[in-house]
């Protein structure tokens, strides 16, 4: 699982303080699929980076599957976030003269994996996100949508316990967006856990649960009610 718990994050130039977290704590259990919205500003990236281990953080604590991360090194710091953390980008962030299958191999690559065994799991994430038959393809010959499964067929590919989502769909129409989406409701119900930051309040709902931050607190912390089921024809007759 992962819990922060009273977790300050302040970024400093020489005349300005800005507190991107204050006294943050928060806690996901294994296998759920949690949103987290706010405006823009509010700290959801920030959090997202300190969960990912892409950033420090000041005061608290954080466990990360059961690891306390605030006593770890900058190398091993990177090789938990390798083990464990997939990341999703709203920009993509695929190498443009890489194609696909090499695109996914890149983070298995830097964990020294045997040949044979990359290969297994890109095939594996490609068939899982629709798309290989184009594992020779460049990038620039997908569209965004296919672009961004190939994304999630990176961060998959290492076999994450936590998939971490920055706005995964900002880039594409809502079509595509949904189409994402379901391919995350799908990998969470193979049981890989997920964090999604999105501004899209539609997005939100189809998480689990709904987490929104403001000024670099959590201000509501709940699951979305279930929507109610239309009246039946002749129930008020």
């Amino acid at each position: 699982m992962l819990a922060m718990r009273h977790i300050s994050k302040v970024f400093r130039t020489d005349l300005i303080e800005t507190h991107a977290l204050r006294d943050f704590s928060l806690g996901v259990d294994a296998g759920e699929f949690v949103a987290v919205t706010g405006p823009s500003g509010s700290g959801k990236t920030t959090f997202l980076n300190v969960a990912g281990l892409l950033e420090t953080f000041d005061t608290g604590a954080y466990l990360l599957d059961g690891v306390d991360i605030s006593g770890l090194s900058d190398d091993e710091r990177s090789r938990l976030r390798n083990e464990k953390i997939g990341f999703i980008f709203q920009s993509f962030n695929l190498i443009p003269d890489l194609d696909i299958f090499d695109n996914v191999d890149v983070p298995l690559r830097y964990r020294r994996m045997p040949a044979a065994e990359r290969r297994q799991r890109i095939d594996s994430a490609l068939d899982i996100v629709g798309l290989k038959s184009r594992a020779h393809h460049l990038p620039s010959q997908l569209s965004g949508g296919q672009q961004q499964r190939v994304a999630i067929a990176r961060a998959i590919a290492g076999d994450p316990k936590f998939l971490l989502a920055d706005e995964p769909t900002g880039n594409l129409d809502s079509l595509m967006a949904r189409q994402v989406m379901d391919l995350l409701e799908q990998i969470n119900e193979m049981g890989t856990t997920i964090v999604l930051v999105t501004h899209d309040p539609e997005l939100a709902r189809r998480a689990q649960r709904n987490v929104q931050v403001v000024d670099g607190q959590i201000s509501d912390y709940r699951p979305f009610a279930a929507q109610a089921a239309p009246a039946m024809a002749g129930a008020l007759a």
